[in-house]
C-alpha cells in the first residue's frame, strides 16, 4: 500500500502526485478508466456542474492530476465522477460502537487483489481544509479516513437502482472529512449536497457520536447512535424506508454473513477495546475476511480509528495474515 502526502492548493497537491507517478513510469491512461458511453458521459457533464457549485477545488485538484499526468484532464473526470454510479466493485464492511465510555470505528475494504499496489493511505493537509488520514482504491476519492477533529467516515458500495447527477460516494466521504468537524456537520453536509450514487456512510466522532446513514439519488435514512450502542453496514440496505431501493442481485460477497458475524459481535460486546475490534475484523468471530483469493478478491487493508484517542491502526491486507501497524502521520505535529 502506498503512503502518499498531499500539501497546498488542491490544484498543487494533484500536480505534484501526477508527476510523481510519472516519474515513476505511471501513466493513469494505462489502466482501465476510458470510456465512451453516450449515457454516462452525459451523467459525468451534468454531475461536473453540481461538483462546479458545491466542490470546484475537487475538480481543481483532478486537473493537477491531469496536468501532473500531461493527459486530458477529462478523462480522468469522466472515470472519477462516474465511479460508483456506474462502476464499482468494493464490498466492504463499517461499523462504530460507543459503550462503557469507548468510541470505536472499524472498517474491511474487500476489492480487486490485482490492483493492491496501486492502493494507498493518503495523508491530506491541504491549504483551507482540516488535515486528514483517508484510504482509497482511486485517487482523490476516499473510502475511509479521520480528521483532526476526530471525525471518522467510511462507505460501504451498493448497487444503484436509481441514479441522478451528483456526488459519488467517495467524493462525499473525502468532503466530509475535509470540512466537518463532527457527525451533526457532516449529515448536514449530507443533506445539503446532492447524491448521485447509492451506498451507506458510518459516522463517529470523538465526542461518541455516531451514526449509520443510508442513501441514495432519490432518499437519505440516518440512524442516530441507537440505544444498542453501535450500528453496521455491509453491502445492503438495512433502514426499512431504504428496502425498496435493494438490487435484486444474488449476494455473492458475503455481504449478509459480514453483516450478521458484526451485529452478533458487537451485540455481545459490552466493554470494546483495541483487541476485539483487531479480532472482529480478521474474522475471529466469524466471516469477515476469509475470502478465496483464487476468485480475484480479497481484504485489501482493515481501518481501526480509536476516537478516545485519536490513534490510527492499519492493517495493509488482509488482516486475518497480516499485522495492524498504528499510522502517527495524523498527530505527529
Amino acid at each position: 500500500m502506498n503512503h502518499s502526502e498531499f500539501k497546498g492548493t488542491h490544484y498543487q497537491a494533484g500536480f505534484d502526485y501526477g508527476c510523481r507517478l510519472l516519474k515513476a513510469g505511471i501513466s493513469l491512461t494505462s489502466l482501465p478508466i476510458i470510456f465512451n458511453e453516450p449515457k454516462r458521459l452525459n451523467y459525468v457533464r451534468e454531475s461536473q456542474k453540481i461538483y462546479a457549485e458545491y466542490y470546484p477545488e475537487i475538480l481543481e485538484e483532478i486537473k493537477g492530476i491531469a496536468d501532473g499526468q500531461q493527459i486530458d484532464c477529462q478523462i480522468l473526470i469522466n472515470f472519477l465522477l462516474s465511479m460508483y454510479s456506474y462502476t464499482a466493485d468494493n464490498f466492504c464492511t463499517s461499523f462504530a460502537i460507543h459503550k462503557n465510555g469507548k468510541t470505536f470505528f472499524g472498517r474491511n475494504s474487500d476489492f480487486a487483489c490485482h490492483l493492491e499496489e496501486s492502493y494507498d493511505s493518503c495523508y491530506y493537509h491541504l491549504e483551507d481544509c482540516f488535515a486528514f488520514i483517508g484510504n482509497t482504491t482511486a485517487f482523490s476519492q476516499i473510502e475511509d479516513g479521520i480528521n483532526e477533529h476526530g471525525l471518522a467516515v467510511g462507505l460501504t458500495f451498493i448497487y444503484p437502482v436509481v441514479r441522478n447527477p451528483g456526488f459519488n460516494v467517495g467524493f462525499l466521504v473525502r468532503y466530509i472529512l475535509e470540512k466537518c468537524k463532527n457527525v451533526n456537520e457532516a449529515i448536514e453536509a449530507l443533506k445539503r449536497l446532492p447524491i448521485g450514487s447509492s451506498q451507506t456512510l458510518v459516522l463517529a466522532d470523538r465526542q461518541g457520536d455516531f451514526a449509520l446513514v443510508e442513501c441514495n439519488a432519490e432518499n437519505i435514512e440516518i440512524q442516530r447512535a441507537p440505544k444498542e450502542g453501535f450500528v453496521v453496514a455491509a453491502n445492503d440496505f438495512h433502514l426499512p424506508m431504504m428496502s425498496a431501493y435493494q438490487a435484486p442481485i444474488e449476494d455473492g460477497i458475503h455481504s449478509h454473513e459480514r453483516y450478521q458475524t458484526a451485529f452478533e459481535a458487537l451485540s455481545r460486546c459490552d466493554n470494546p477495546d483495541l483487541t476485539f475490534i483487531q479480532d472482529l475484523l480478521s474474522g475471529k468471530m466469524g466471516f469477515m475476511c476469509q475470502y478465496d483469493r483464487r476468485q480475484g478478491m480479497d481484504t485489501v487493508w482493515s481501518s481501526i480509528y480509536d476516537l478516545n484517542t485519536n490513534r490510527v491502526y492499519r492493517a495493509e491486507g488482509n488482516p486475518s495474515r497480516v499485522d495492524f501497524q498504528e499510522d502517527h502521520r495524523l498527530n505527529k505535529e
